[in-house]
């Protein structure tokens, strides 16, 4: 298995730096999560699963909230609008370029 510079980061750096990504996520509201996995094949929810697979003791529900700032259901009602077909088409086509395992 190669080795990949980003594992040789200290776990502190590596953690500032998600915290960082996930603060400014959480100010982002603009950043649709669709738009994210229409671009990027990731969104708020796929970091809130990425945390429970490195074992974060909550269910979804926290592990959301912890990554959105609030509970969903509330980020959702204030922050997240109606995918369109085009948005929808995107994010299919994006997440067939998503490495399996990742």
């Amino acid at each position: 298995m190669d080795t990949n510079a980003i594992d040789e980061l200290p776990d502190a750096v590596a953690a500032s730096a998600f915290r960082r990504l996930v603060r400014h996520l959480q100010h982002r509201h603009d950043a649709q999560n669709i738009d994210l996995m229409g671009l990027a094949g990731f969104c708020r929810n796929c970091l809130a699963d990425w945390i429970r697979d490195a074992g974060f003791d909550g269910d979804k529900a926290a592990a959301r909230a912890v990554i959105h700032g609030m509970p969903f259901d509330a980020w959702k009602a204030a922050h997240q609008t109606e995918a369109t077909p085009e948005q929808i088409a995107r994010m299919d086509e994006s997440l067939k370029k998503n490495a399996s395992g990742h």
